[in-house]
């Protein structure tokens, strides 16, 4: 790895070396830039800043769904030097506002129909307000008198004055920032109330980028399909920053990625490579493999030796087709994946692994190519530039919480010493809030998070993610969440309706049929983890942007 920790010199170079090839589509309008005109918007953008008055280490604010524009304008920001803000488009404008201001953010770019929802006045120390949409200034800050607006009228002239003959490789050179400087300052959605700015440095973004380059995540002339939040630290570090740091062509998804539109783009752009959650993978599962693998028939064929081998292998085939075919593997990350749903793609051999990480490593902890990955972990830690530690007297039997250290992790909450201090020990160890084990190789398990671990009156660790697990396998259940009342433990299901449609099954029956949910759960949990009733709910859980459901609004 490269000893400067220069990000940007990563991002300058690749950009120049990649000159002619394609950077980024817009899978909306089919509109492809090649590294050369990323490159011709990013130095656009710069002079934006300049004629602006932003300076280096200024926050900028960025919110909007996915769309070249959007990776533009970050790039741009983290090579300019200053700090972007991406937020989640989802936040309601309250939340939004709050963190423009509670960053201290100076400029803001927004895409029109979320600026409609803003009120200007409620954040003070915005200096302007750009489209995303148009690039149109859509407000400047009444002090400035109209100084950016009549700054910026003229930039296209500035510009071609400054680049006699056209924006050239050799114009593509970057400031070196310090490397501990904050590169992002990423906003998590958090499951138990408003969320904190973790603060990423460019040290922590180089540590998540140069080991995607040294995996091969991406390479050069790769396709990539972004479809998760690039707001979020997942999605940015594996769908924008490790592509863009090698010549990946990156097609952008805006839309909402439902199943059937997903899989269109996915047939369409054949990426070489597949970042997802396991929400995707879980639905594709229960509405496709599910009913055919538990057909009588079928039943029957998996039972024969031999003839089950021919048949994974055509399960395999149709699942490879459906991701465009052409990947080295699909990594799962962001959440657990759910247990029948691993064994199973386990047993067909798609190529499939598991990592771990959170915003605060930005977000890489431990990841595993596919063909050494073990079922029921999270991949290995990352070797040389990250540590682990599991707080046990027997780490490797007897679940702890699993401590981090090294390149990846955070500079700490901004402005919130105490909730840095609540996280971060004196020796550098990020305190991550999750139960496991882990193996002498650093082989990661996880249980489930501290915050929700329940202790039995007989002294035994209940992880209500590992029963939810085996429920929401079960029929008729679309999603649930295992609570503890007076010493019992309580479930409750928000039925999967599309299903009771399919059987037949009524509201009025669903009751009698969740009776024998619960008895088939029963069989399959350890005995201090039985479930005392199923409590139906109307509707569906609520949940963070990040698909999180807000378990604390359920345990009263």
């Amino acid at each position: 790895m490269s000893a400067s920790n220069d990000l940007n010199e990563i991002y300058a170079s690749s950009f120049r070396d990649n000159w002619t090839l394609p950077a980024i589509t817009n899978y909306g309008t089919g509109k492809t830039y090649l590294y050369s005109d990323l490159s011709y918007e990013i130095a656009k953008i710069h002079m934006t800043y300049e004629l602006a008055g932003i300076t280096p280490g200024d926050k900028v604010a960025l919110i909007g769904k996915n769309s070249p524009g959007w990776i533009m304008v970050f790039i741009a920001t983290i090579t300019y030097g200053a700090t972007i803000v991406p937020i989640l488009q989802e936040f309601n404008p309250t939340d939004a506002q709050h963190i423009v201001n509670h960053s201290g953010s100076v400029m803001l770019f927004v895409e029109n129909n979320i600026w409609e929802t803003f009120e200007f006045e409620k954040m003070p120390r915005l200096r302007g307000v750009i489209s995303l949409t148009d690039g149109k200034i859509l407000a400047e800050h009444p002090l400035n008198d109209g100084r950016m607006q009549k700054q910026l009228k003229n930039i296209n002239r500035k510009f071609s004055r400054r680049y006699r003959g056209g924006l050239k490789p050799d114009d593509v050179r970057y400031p070196v920032p310090d490397p501990d400087n904050v590169a992002v300052l990423n906003y998590t959605s958090g499951t138990t109330g408003f969320s904190k700015g973790v603060m990423l440095t460019y040290r922590n973004l180089w540590g998540n980028v140069t080991f995607g380059i040294h995996s091969r995540l991406h390479y050069q002339g790769s396709r990539c399909l972004s479809f998760l939040p690039l707001a979020h630290a997942y999605g940015c570090a594996f769908d924008m920053l490790v592509p863009l740091a090698v010549g990946t062509h990156i097609t952008v998804f805006g839309k909402l990625p439902s199943p059937n539109l997903l899989l269109k783009a996915l047939h369409e752009v054949r990426p070489n490579l597949v970042i997802c959650v396991p929400l995707i993978l879980e639905k594709i599962y229960r509405k496709q493999i599910l009913p055919m693998i538990t057909k009588k028939g079928i039943r029957w064929v998996l039972s024969m030796p031999g003839i089950d081998k021919a048949l994974y292998a055509l399960i395999r085939r149709k699942l490879v087709d459906a991701f465009g075919g052409e990947f080295e593997e699909v990594i799962v990350g962001g959440a657990p994946l759910n247990h029948e749903v691993e064994e199973f793609l386990h047993r067909i051999r798609f190529p499939f692994t598991v990592g771990y990480g959170m915003t605060e490593c930005g977000p890489l902890i431990s990841y595993t190519p596919w063909r050494q990955f073990i079922p029921g972990s999270s991949g290995r830690t990352l070797p040389v530039i990250m540590h682990s530690k599991v707080l046990s007297d027997d780490p490797e039997n007897i679940p702890g919480e699993i401590c981090v250290k090294g390149v990846n992790v955070m500079k700490g909450y901004y402005n919130n010493p105490d909730a840095t201090e609540a996280v971060l020990d004196a020796d550098g160890w990020l305190h991550t809030g999750d139960m496991g084990t882990r193996s002498a190789d650093g082989t990661i398990f996880i249980k489930g998070r501290y915050k929700t671990m329940i202790l039995s009156s007989n002294g035994q660790n209940i992880y209500p993610e590992e029963i939810e697990a085996k429920l929401n396998n079960m029929p008729y259940v679309a999603e649930s969440l295992v609570i503890e009342r007076n010493g019992r433990l309580v479930a409750l299901v928000y039925p999967d309706y599309e299903a009771m449609d399919k059987f037949g099954v009524t509201n009025e029956e669903l009751p009698k049929e969740m009776e024998q949910v619960l008895v088939e759960l029963n069989k399959l949990v350890a005995p201090y983890e039985k479930v005392d009733k199923i409590q139906l709910i109307a509707n569906e859980f609520e949940k963070t942007p990040k698909r999180s459901i807000k378990r604390y609004l359920y345990n009263a």
